[in-house]
């Protein structure tokens, strides 16, 4: 895996936890406008982020468009990534 690969997984991991945790903080507190404008912004952050990374190593979710050949299973699964073997 390539650095700027993992370095772009990393991104999406640290937003998608910050979409978890307003997600969940919503859930009891819909009223918090300041929250609810962060979670929306990290939001559209993560789909930004998922679109280029998807153009550029392909599909991250098998719900995701693909080229072909069918591109979903030539990366690695993300258990199979070693974030320490990707910093340089």
């Amino acid at each position: 895996m390539k650095n700027n690969q993992a370095e772009l997984l990393e991104q999406l991991m640290e937003v998608g936890f910050v979409l978890v945790e307003t997600n969940l903080y919503l859930d009891t507190h819909p009223e918090d406008e300041r929250a609810l404008r962060l979670h929306n912004t990290f939001s559209q952050k993560y789909d930004e982020l998922t679109c280029f990374y998807e153009s550029q190593y392909g599909p991250l979710k098998f719900t995701s468009m693909s080229r072909f050949p069918w591109q979903y299973v030539d990366e690695p699964w993300p258990w199979d990534v070693d974030f320490g073997k990707c910093r340089c």
